[in-house]
């Protein structure tokens, strides 16, 4: 890669890497598997930088990178770490929003992982229905479909869990 390319590639890597670690935590629920999902994205567009840079939207690329990267994860189980402890206590306190994020994170894992990926692309990185079809490689009537349903069940599971009267 020369290096203008090389400057390019850190420069589109360095102002997303935040929001992609953080999309890949509402997916996964796991910042440690977050971090991982990120490291996968990075070096799958490092090694298609000419690809990525010429594309019309390279974030969408990077998008669907990051959701098939997940999804494949999802699909082999084996290769998942099985703590057998729990992390030690945090020694400082949390801000107020982290009772919040961890609400949508039960939330979100109450969805099965396509639902999932769909609520998130649509919901929290707000992505058409046609662009969300496109990242996910699914028609634009399961994109609808799958957001529905998704919807439906938060909306089921907050009023369960009794964030909504």
């Amino acid at each position: 890669m020369k290096k203008s390319d090389e400057d390019e590639f850190r420069a589109f890597v360095t102002v997303r890497m935040d929001r992609w670690r953080r999309a890949a935590y509402l997916l996964c629920h796991d910042w440690h598997l977050a971090d991982d999902l990120v490291a996968v994205v990075v070096g799958k567009i490092y090694d298609h930088w000419r690809r990525v840079a010429a594309a019309d939207n390279p974030d969408a690329y990077a998008q669907r990178v990051l959701t098939r990267s997940w999804l494949d994860e999802r699909r082999r189980p084996w290769r998942r770490e099985h703590p057998t402890g729990l992390p030690p206590e945090p020694a400082h306190a949390q801000a107020d929003r982290t009772a919040d994020r961890s609400h949508l994170i039960a939330l979100l894992a109450g969805l099965a992982p396509g639902q999932r990926a769909v609520v998130v692309l649509r919901f929290y990185f707000d992505h058409s229905v046609e662009e969300t079809a496109e990242l996910l490689g699914i028609s634009v009537g399961t994109v609808k479909s799958q957001s529905a349903r998704g919807l439906e069940t938060l909306r089921s599971l907050a009023h369960t869990q009794g964030s909504i009267p």
